[in-house]
């Protein structure tokens, strides 16, 4: 099979921010035609768990999401910070926006928000044996109500497109393999 792979000729920043970074590449396509402008978002990578408290309830969280503007059911979840392991930004989000720690953080996936355009990745998990050990410990921006449902009560969620968040769909699909598998 031939090779499918563009090379970068050169990258031009247009905004270096906290949050997103979006660059032009300048691309040469296996077939000699040059890509002039080709946007990139770089994004930091993201976490995000299926959490499962230690009576088998899913921790579910609530939020306002401006850019889409709606109000959000999701699993928790958030940004890797700096060279943070994944597995410790997760046990860290879900510490503070649930107040619950895990005995046990399994990886299911990893998979790309959207190779297409944006550099990054999002680890998803499996968070078992959730205790609750604190009061959530949120940043100035958020408002996070956290909830607890049974697994059919989220497979109920999921038929009722009531999770709009496709990240958080995905990792739910992945996790309800795995619980499928799993004797609890």
């Amino acid at each position: 099979m031939r090779s499918l792979t563009w090379k970068t000729l050169e990258s031009t920043y247009l905004h270096k921010g906290p949050w997103a970074t979006l660059r032009t590449d300048k691309c040469e396509m296996p077939d000699g035609r040059i890509v002039p402008n080709y946007y990139v978002l770089e994004y930091p990578d993201w976490v995000n768990a299926v959490a499962l408290t230690e009576d088998y309830k899913v921790l579910l969280i609530t939020q306002y999401r401006h850019a889409a503007e709606i109000v959000s059911l999701e699993i928790p979840g958030g940004v890797i910070d700096g060279d943070e392991a994944p597995e410790d930004a997760m046990r860290r989000e879900l510490l503070e926006e649930t107040g619950f720690a895990f005995d046990k953080v399994e990886l299911l996936s990893v998979v790309y928000p959207n190779p297409s355009t944006a550099t990054n990745k999002t680890y998803c998990y499996l968070a078992t044996g959730g205790k609750k050990v604190q009061e959530q410990s949120l940043d100035e921006l958020e408002e996070v109500v956290v909830s607890e449902h049974t697994v059919e009560e989220v497979k109920q969620f999921l038929a009722e497109n009531k999770i709009a968040q496709s990240l958080h769909c995905t990792s739910l699909f992945y996790a309800l393999m795995r619980l499928d598998n799993m004797e609890l």
